[in-house]
């Protein structure tokens, strides 16, 4: 292997990282931002938090249309 070819694959390895660097970040920031809002509805509907999943979708989309 050439030290140009070696070069070539480093630089390739670096952008792979800091790919995966910055979808653990958005991965992370979703996760984050999912928990405040179920927090938030929680917080103004308190019921929301003794029912499935389900009824609760349903519920908010029946409210929300």
């Amino acid at each position: 292997m050439t030290e140009d070819e070696k070069k070539l694959l480093q630089a390739r390895h670096r952008l792979e990282e800091a790919q995966a660097r910055d979808r653990v970040k958005a991965r992370k920031a979703r996760t984050r931002r999912l928990i405040q809002e179920g927090a938030i509805i929680e917080k103004v509907f308190p019921a929301a938090a003794k029912m499935d999943l389900t009824a609760l979708e349903d519920m908010l989309y029946e409210r929300l249309r």
